[in-house]
């Protein structure tokens, strides 16, 4: 790991672990992108910069023609000089102009990585494990200050980029873009693998050819969205799980973002990510900074399973934080779907001491519980207890939980408001809108104003009183809404399209807040499910409920696609009732359960109604599972079979020690005359024999890996195993 200036050729050379950076003052100050691969060790320019006089590309000195901006690879392009490609910021003069020249002007090198103010970022715990640069950029007209930073990792072949914005001059600056990173590639012969979605099919894997203008991945919504992930990455064209380059970004940011990648004229790329600017802008006063979200940006030469277990390691362990980053996650019983809001004190007792019996370890009490929430259509805001259903409050019912042994946790959604709330009737413009424009509702409700520090207050307030009324240890953080009329009462007119990203602030704000105050409590982060599982609340909050589909078939697809970036410890996976309550789809306990156990594991049912079979099946499955849960949660993770691509889906989780490794296998659908399956393993020590108890049967990992291990003809629809491998 270094970062290294070459005075004399004007070049920085920025070395992860296996990666190298490379980029080059030019000219009068411009910054050109060099190099960004497997690592050299020295660089001394065979591919350097070469120029030649291009038709109908500006130059901006008129005695040399053989030189543009527009087709020269640049770090951190800027709008109006001669370059016609998609810019990585723009900023509006006072005059109206929107023309920029950023050139070089110093850079620092130090050791370890700075925090971003406000914001959530991957982070070190000790300055050994990383180095930063920052390179101070200026437009020496406006006196804007442009700080681009980059920090490479000891450890990781991961290179972190942000940028801020800085106007020392005497004149009103309005920001109309910023991306955190821009990587223009000389070559555009990759495939782009993004994540769409919907509710329900969240992290769909798509891979597409570029092609040459535009492409992008984004949300509008007001957050990173079920819609879109805020990832992309640029693969070559063979590239699979082993084989082939990986060029990965993923934003630490959750809210609107636009990653987007031009093929120009001359078959270059322009890889650019940051905050959309769509219905953005930042009035940046004299004097004042503007910070952007931070993009990890990752290489891998071995496939995207490498680019996942670099994401998966650095995610775990330097973006999630607080006690639960490495502490096992407890076995949970949530009551939604056995009761939703139809619910008693001797009901939800029932259910916890049912499921205490059959070995879970916490009891989550789901929406219902507050204000007279008898349906969605009211009391978000009303944080106080309902009499009716819990007459004696929490505490008792919390404690008489606890007393059993298990764990208690609650449901919130505080960034939400019911119009039939008392909060709503007491402050109307506590929500986000627009003055004179209707305030179209989604699940009946609206969505508090979080870019005002009074309704952050508030909330921080009414949230934590109810947090220190009860032994309370796990809240479900939901959100299940998107932003529409976006506005704020408390903002001026010419700030008004500050309201989504000011939202996000106030919301890390609220997050960093009452997670600090409370560090005993394990938050499990939730937005209609997947519809915010982004690098940026992970930040806060070490889990995100994956998907409020919870039919282990569809979830097959889910989990496949949210393994590209997200480790398997921030995944909530659920095993619930039959016919599914989303598609209607009837599996058996066994694979609803291997499905669910290879995440953070738990049920979403009535056990109550359970034959004394299925409780037997579920005791099996809580006992297997605290066997294996520290491989799951924190072991490597491969993919097998892609669920996208055939009728089976496979995985596998290794011990950091190799000593112990958990395969799962799902057939989806019977086929006549079907073929025999065999899996070749990954991740196991070659010279290491490993005992399979479910056949009882033994064999080296080598054998396992290169020849395979056969699956067990099953007949029907929705079939599955779940092994354990131990070392003998």
């Amino acid at each position: 790991m270094s970062i290294q200036f070459d005075q004399t050729t004007q070049t920085f050379h920025l070395t992860a672990k296996n990666t190298s950076y490379i980029f080059q003052i030019v000219r009068d100050g411009y910054l050109a992108h060099l190099y960004w691969g497997k690592k050299v060790n020295a660089y001394h320019h065979s591919n350097e910069l070469r120029f030649t006089d291009r038709s109908f590309s500006a130059n901006p000195e008129a005695e040399d023609r053989t030189f543009s901006l527009d087709t020269l690879p640049q770090e951190y392009p800027s709008f109006g000089h001669s370059d016609y490609r998609n810019p990585a910021f723009q900023v509006q003069l006072e005059n109206g102009s929107t023309v920029t020249d950023l050139r070089y002007v110093s850079h620092t090198i130090f050791k370890g990585k700075q925090g971003l103010e406000g914001l959530p970022a991957t982070y070190v715990e000790h300055e050994n494990e990383a180095e930063t640069i920052e390179i101070t950029l200026k437009d020496d007209l406006i006196n804007l200050i442009v700080i681009l930073s980059y920090t490479v990792f000891e450890n990781f072949d991961a290179i972190t980029r942000s940028v801020r914005f800085v106007n020392e001059g005497e004149s009103n600056l309005k920001l109309l873009k910023v991306s955190s990173a821009n990587v223009d590639f000389r070559q555009s012969d990759f495939d782009l693998i993004s994540l769409p979605g919907a509710w329900g099919r969240e992290r769909y894997v798509a891979r597409t050819e570029l092609r040459p203008g535009m492409q992008s991945v984004e949300s509008r919504r007001g957050a990173s969205s079920h819609q879109q992930n805020p990832f992309m990455a640029l693969v070559s064209k063979n590239t699979n799980e082993e084989y082939g380059e990986v060029f990965a970004f993923s934003f630490v940011y959750s809210g609107n973002f636009l990653s987007s990648v031009e093929v120009d004229q001359f078959g270059y790329s322009r890889a650019t990510m940051g905050i959309n600017p769509f219905d953005f802008s930042w009035l940046l006063e004299p004097g004042s900074e503007f910070q952007a979200p931070e993009v990890v940006m990752v290489y891998s030469a071995n496939g995207l399973g490498a680019m996942s277990h670099t994401y998966h390691r650095l995610y775990r362990t330097r973006l999630c934080r607080g006690e639960f980053r490495d502490k096992l996650r407890p076995i949970l019983i949530n009551n939604w779907e056995a009761t939703y809001f139809n619910f008693n004190e001797e009901k939800i007792r029932e259910i916890a001491l049912l499921g205490k019996n059959l070995g879970m370890e916490l009891f989550v009490l789901d929406d219902g519980w507050f204000g007279k929430r008898d349906n969605d259509t009211t009391s978000l805001g009303d944080w106080f207890i309902d009499k009716k259903k819990l007459p004696n409050g929490l505490e008792p019912l919390a404690n008489e939980i606890r007393d059993t042994g298990m764990e208690f946790g609650l449901w919130f959604e505080p960034e939400m408001i019911s119009v039939d709330s008392e909060l709503y009737r007491e402050h109307p413009d506590w929500c986000i809108h627009v003055p004179n424009r209707r305030r179209s509702e989604s699940r009946q409700q609206l969505i508090l104003d979080f870019s005002r520090k009074d309704v952050c207050d508030e909330m921080i307030s009414r949230v934590s009183a109810i947090l220190e009324s009860a032994p309370i240890t796990y809240v479900k953080w939901d959100m299940n809404r998107h932003m529409s009329e976006v506005g704020s009462a408390a903002l001026p007119p010419e700030r008004q399209r500050e309201t989504a990203h000011r939202y996000m602030l106030g919301l890390y704000r609220v997050m960093d807040e009452i997670t600090s105050r409370f560090p005993h409590i394990l938050f499990e982060s939730c937005s209609g499910g997947g519809g915010r599982f982004d690098p940026g609340i992970l930040y806060y909050m070490p889990q995100t409920w994956t998907s409020d589909n919870t039919d282990a078939i569809s979830r097959l697809k889910i989990q496949y696609g949210t393994s590209l970036v997200y480790p398997t410890s921030s995944m909530g996976a659920h095993v619930s009732a039959v016919p599914n309550h989303q598609v209607d789809r009837i599996t058996s306990l066994d694979v609803r359960g291997h499905v669910a156990m290879s995440g953070n594991f738990g049920y979403e049912l009535d056990v109550t109604e359970m034959s004394a079979e299925e409780k037997n099946i579920v005791s099996e499955q809580v006992e297997f599972y605290k066997q294996i849960r520290p491989i799951v949660q924190f072991g490597e993770f491969y993919r097998l079979f892609n669920p996208f691509e055939s009728n089976h889906a496979a995985w596998m989780f290794v011990s950091d020690d190799q000593l112990d490794a958990v395969l799962t296998y799902v057939k989806v659908l019977a086929e006549p005359s079907d073929a025999f399956i065999k899996v070749c393993l990954k991740g196991l020590n070659p010279d290491v024999k490993y005992h399979i108890e479910a056949i009882g049967k033994s064999f080296y990992g080598d054998e396992l890996m290169n020849v395979g291990l056969n699956i067990p003809l099953m007949n029907g629809d929705f079939k599955s195993i779940m092994w354990h491998l131990k070392a003998e």
